[in-house]
């Protein structure tokens, strides 16, 4: 099945969300070029704090809409976190107005400086655009974040509306009511917005697996919950065998097949298109244009002999690990590269070597319950629950700050406590106490993918900074903080993990480089599902290797102090046999 319609004459307001790695952008920029081929203006936004916009179109982007040459009618620009917060504290704090004193202003200026600050400021960059900031355009694409950060997103014109409503102080955490009740009217705009099926399509973008699947329609079922059914389904990456002589190609067609066979009644039932696995990397006009028109021109596929690879296996960076008595593995990565698996392997691994293990995750899409998928003596497994943790920070300020306040005073300390802020303050502290606790175990952390990661290390940093600002050098003891922890390369080893292909490598290498400004040193690379490591002779997958084989040499040279290679597996990851086998082979 592939329709284009949907796509190619879509409402004005078109959202592309789903598991990391699946084709968000690339379907996005697709999308893109074809209306404006067709002589429209189009203007693509990301919403990824971590976007690679700029790469795929081969332009450098801001904030503000920028021209993409070569494609007359198409703008692009990334919303910028940290440019809109400054926008954001210098709106909140220009309305003080000018009685109010400098102690007034520092204490607002404190109140702005939390991730919270960037969270907010950030999203009203996003209500702007759906409240008609930029009237210019006939349609507006969202390249969103992967699906757990982008469900926050969208359920954040809800939750701020109902906030306001209710509360007339503000937010602790981002300065007074004023700064936030300017924004009410535009917070209903862009709820009315997303909800309407004339204005707005949700495009709910998956690959033929089953985790993107089975992501893919949790999502769809929590968007309709928002009173978001205005969606449809894109399949990218289908991918059909030349023949059944090759072992790998025809176990992958199998499994794609079975697996859209299989797919929830709610989501089969989606409007749908589905686009062809290429025998290139998605980056550059050519290619993207090829996405929605295959009959255009576009980079050959050229098949070539590989000299055989000499990395070594996950065994043996499960092996270093092991050498130590306990510690910190943090898994990081865009989406959908495998690091749930990989954090998942490297902790069976660990447990099947003697260890007492804790695998967690700070993704709030959770996948790791379901790679998992057993119990195993040693390996406690769990989550960093955001509904249970705020909960519990929810109850744990009750019973300190509120333990002496009358009954007025406990009502307006947890109407402030509603503030949808409070859920990143409450995660924060969860991930606190994970991270203190590799001091007498192993503990394996799988990260949201990266743009969530990066705003909760800016988290890390900004309490880092707000418990030592005050310290005196001669105070007895020491405050260790989470993030110094991090920053000690015995405690924690941070785990890269990438795909043989060009935008993964890129945003592991700019994940890298944010790492390293924090002081935090990454440990190894993991080089997820290499085609050239499996020995297939299928047409389409060798004219992918050597564009894979290019991405291996990039990383070993110019990013890895240490790299491992594991090949695409015809049996899916999935459970502790499997991922008992990664760990050991």
């Amino acid at each position: 099945m592939t329709d284009f319609n949907a796509l190619t004459d879509p409402t004005p307001y078109l959202f592309f969300t789903g598991k990391g790695g699946v084709g968000k952008t690339s379907l996005s920029c697709a999308s893109a070029i074809a209306l404006a081929d067709r002589g429209l203006k189009v203007l693509l936004v990301s919403t990824d704090p971590a976007s690679n916009l700029d790469e795929m179109l081969g332009v450098a982007l801001a904030d503000a809409p920028t021209p993409v040459p070569g494609i007359p009618g198409l703008s692009a620009m990334n919303i910028d976190p940290e440019a809109a917060a400054d926008d954001y504290r210098a709106r909140v704090l220009a309305q003080l107005g000018p009685e109010a004193n400098e102690e007034e202003r520092s204490t607002v200026r404190e109140q702005l400086s939390g991730a919270c600050t960037t969270e907010i400021a950030a999203f009203d960059e996003f209500v702007g655009l759906l409240a008609g900031d930029a009237p210019e355009f006939d349609h507006i694409i969202f390249d969103t974040a992967p699906t757990g950060h982008t469900l926050r997103l969208l359920s954040l014109p809800k939750a701020w509306t109902g906030f306001l409503e209710s509360n007339e102080r503000g937010a602790s955490c981002l300065g007074p009511h004023s700064g936030l009740k300017m924004q009410e009217e535009r917070f209903r705009t862009a709820l009315e917005c997303l909800g309407d099926p004339a204005r707005t399509t949700i495009v709910l973008v998956t690959r033929p697996d089953r985790g993107a699947i089975r992501e893919a329609a949790r999502t769809s079922d929590e968007l309709s919950a928002l009173g978001l059914s205005n969606q449809m389904l894109a399949v990218n990456g289908r991918f059909r065998a030349a023949g059944d002589a090759d072992a790998v190609a025809s176990a992958m067609a199998r499994d794609q097949e079975e697996t859209l066979a299989a797919m929830p009644a709610r989501l089969a039932g989606l409007p749908r298109a589905e686009f062809p696995l290429l025998g290139f990397d998605m980056v550059g006009l050519p290619a993207l244009r090829a996405l929605m028109a295959p009959e255009a021109p576009h980079p050959a596929a050229v098949a070539t002999e590989q000299e055989p690879l000499d990395l070594p296996g996950l065994s043996a960076l499960v092996d270093e690990i092991a050498a130590g008595a306990r510690g910190l593995v943090m898994v990081m990565g865009k989406g959908g590269v495998g690091k749930t698996t990989i954090a998942a392997a490297i902790a069976v691994g660990l447990a099947a070597r003697g260890h007492a293990v804790h695998l967690t995750t700070t993704d709030p899409a959770a996948h790791v319950g379901f790679v998992v998928d057993g119990a195993m003596a040693g390996l406690t497994v769990d989550r960093i629950d955001p509904a249970a943790e705020t909960k519990r920070y929810i109850d744990k300020i009750m019973a300190s700050r509120g333990r002496d306040l009358d009954d007025e005073g406990k009502a307006l300390l947890l109407e402030d406590l509603a503030s949808p802020c409070t859920e990143e303050v409450a995660v924060f502290h969860a991930f606190s106490r994970v991270v203190a606790e590799a001091r007498s175990a192993f503990v394996v952390i799988d990260t949201a993918p990266t743009g969530h990661t990066l705003l909760l290390l800016d988290a890390t940093g900004a309490y880092h900074r707000q418990m030592t600002r005050h310290l005196d050098p001669g105070t007895p003891g020491r405050v260790v903080t989470p993030l110094m922890r991090l920053q000690d390369a015995d405690y924690t080893r941070v785990i890269l993990v990438t795909l043989p292909e060009t935008t993964p490598v890129s945003e592991a290498g700019a994940l890298q480089d944010d790492l390293r400004r924090a002081g935090i040193e990454p440990y190894a690379w993991v080089i997820n599902r290499s085609m050239a490591a499996t020995g297939t002779r299928d047409p389409l997958l060798v004219s992918r290797l050597k564009g894979e084989r290019a991405q291996i040499d990039r990383v070993r040279s110019d990013f890895a102090r240490r790299a491992y290679l594991l090949g695409y597996r015809t049996t899916p990851p999935v459970g502790l046999g499997e991922l008992g086998k990664l760990a050991s082979e």
